[in-house]
């Protein structure tokens, strides 16, 4: 079967109605073009066919032209063949929004007879929302005058790219389980999500009623939860592995699906540029305690842009890194429902400039595990605030964590004797780490605390940690976080929730 095939734009395939028309051919030896149906309706955007013409000619096919509007799309040579196929199909350009397109098709044969068969395209308004629900193998482009729905658990292949341009804003269906719906840059994938100030990329929940152009949502609370999945990247970077594996599946997506493989030996892999997005009311339950982070980072190399990230209202962690070397600066986690920043596997990165505003459900602003494997790295986390809850801890660093965490000033956050275990307090959990404290592998520098009255820093930071920090006045710390980097484009700053930080 020969193909003609004319793909402008993505496709959305609308219900297709024909009649035929053909000229009256010599009796004896005629030519006939069946199977064409002459009429469709879809909509700018969209795609008609493929639908396949049956051609005869009891004297041998020459040639088979089709037109657009009296201008010829292709010529197809024949060698004398009686009986061929013609496979066609089209996507209406915006440009052709509110036309009627006349093709032609035009049988020949050797003597000279044809027939002609006419198909009426009309075509309505460009569609503005894209349910999505394949993987993206090629290079594809999402735009912000369309809203694009993820169906389901979309990847980005190994060798595909998808460029999100500023101000896009994507939504995600609600499911949990096998059928819970997130956006997954696999190894060998790439993400290109410029965002701007001005036009930030927006990652969200059908049921939020936001378009583009809208940084706060119109419907839906800061603190609303676990109705999509979330966003996650997968490289080929180093991590450290239980068993010294070079290769894992990352959380939040089920074991059968090989896409979710992270980690290899390629530190300065590159996964692409994410800039100025907010990610929100993710979180869906793929499992038994097994939910997915509103921004998961699988062994993400080095040569990955990550900049100006917000997640609110996620029901697991906020950002989560597993293994890899790539840093990420100017991150503001709202309302997380586990752990706000959580580090693990041999990160080797920096987070530099972060907010956290704890919600009722927080954990803690920071958990640190240390290397599971005999690989070790550390990471670097520095410039930022701590905006605590009842529930929440300052940290928790467990498992032989290791880094360096400076310049982070912490309130808020309620007195360690009256909160309840592993509230309220910064702690070192297991042998490993106290003995990495003591031999300078786990660092703290100029940590700073407005506490609740009367509480000691010794109460607050435990294991020694103390003597790292300074108890200061409220907002009259010296640490922290340079806010105006999340002025104007996240939902955070918008809300007047960084008002009050310094």
């Amino acid at each position: 079967m020969k193909k003609i095939t004319s793909l402008l734009l993505m496709l959305i395939t609308a219900a297709v109605v024909f009649t035929s028309c053909e000229d009256d051919p010599a009796p004896n030896n005629p030519v006939t073009i069946t199977g064409i149906p002459p009429t469709a309706t879809i909509a700018a955007g969209g795609t008609v066919g493929p639908v396949t013409a049956t051609i005869t000619a009891k004297d041998g096919l020459a040639t088979f032209v089709v037109k657009k509007d009296g201008t010829t799309l292709a010529t197809v040579p024949f060698t004398g063949e009686t009986t061929a196929t013609q496979e066609f199909s089209y996507t209406a350009t915006a440009a052709d929004a509110g036309k009627n397109i006349v093709f032609e098709f035009t049988a020949t044969d050797k003597d000279g007879s044809s027939a002609t068969v006419q198909h009426v395209l009309t075509v309505g308004a460009e569609a503005t929302t894209i349910r999505v629900t394949s993987n993206i193998t090629g290079k594809v482009t999402w735009t912000a005058n369309k809203t694009y729905i993820l169906g389901g658990r979309i990847f980005v292949t190994n060798g595909g790219e998808l460029t999100i341009e500023a101000g896009t804003v994507i939504k995600g269906e609600a499911g949990s389980g096998a059928n819970a719906t997130a956006l997954v840059i696999a190894r060998g994938g790439k993400i290109f999500a410029n965002g701007t100030a001005a036009k930030p990329i927006i990652f969200t929940s059908v049921a939020d009623e936001i378009t583009s152009g809208q940084v706060a949502s119109p419907n839906l609370e800061p603190n609303i939860n676990g109705l999509w999945g979330g966003l996650l990247v997968l490289g080929r970077a180093p991590g450290s592995f239980a068993g010294d594996v070079s290769e894992v599946q990352i959380e939040g997506i089920p074991a059968s699906d090989t896409n979710g493989l992270y980690g290899g030996n390629l530190p300065a892999d590159n996964s692409g540029v994410i800039k100025y997005i907010s990610i929100r009311h993710g979180g869906a339950n793929i499992g038994e305690g097994n939910e997915i982070n509103g921004l998961t980072l699988g062994a993400v190399g080095s040569a990955t842009v990550i900049e100006n990230v917000e997640v609110v209202g996620n029901q697991d962690d906020g950002i989560e890194w597993f293994g890899g070397t790539v840093s990420v600066k100017n991150a503001v986690v709202w309302n997380a429902g586990d752990d706000a920043i959580d580090t693990d596997q041999a990160w080797s990165g920096t987070l530099d400039n972060f907010i956290v505003l704890c919600g009722a459900e927080t954990d803690h602003a920071l958990e640190i595990d240390g290397p599971e494997g005999s690989f070790n790295a550390a990471h670097t986390v520095k410039n930022g605030t701590a905006r605590g809850s009842a529930s929440a801890e300052l940290g928790d660093f467990r498992a032989g964590a290791r880094g360096t965490f400076e310049n982070i000033y912490f309130f808020g956050f309620p007195d360690p004797a009256t909160g309840g275990l592993g509230r309220g307090d910064l702690s070192l959990s297991g042998d490993v780490t106290i003995a990495n404290f003591a031999a300078g592998i786990l660092k703290f520098n100029k940590l700073e605390s407005t506490s609740p009255a009367g509480v000691p820093l010794t109460t607050v930071f435990r294991n020694g940690t103390h003597v790292h920090a300074s108890e200061v006045a409220l907002h009259a710390n010296t640490v922290g976080t340079t806010k105006t980097a999340f002025t104007g484009w996240s939902w955070s700053a918008v809300s007047g929730n960084l008002d009050a930080l310094k």
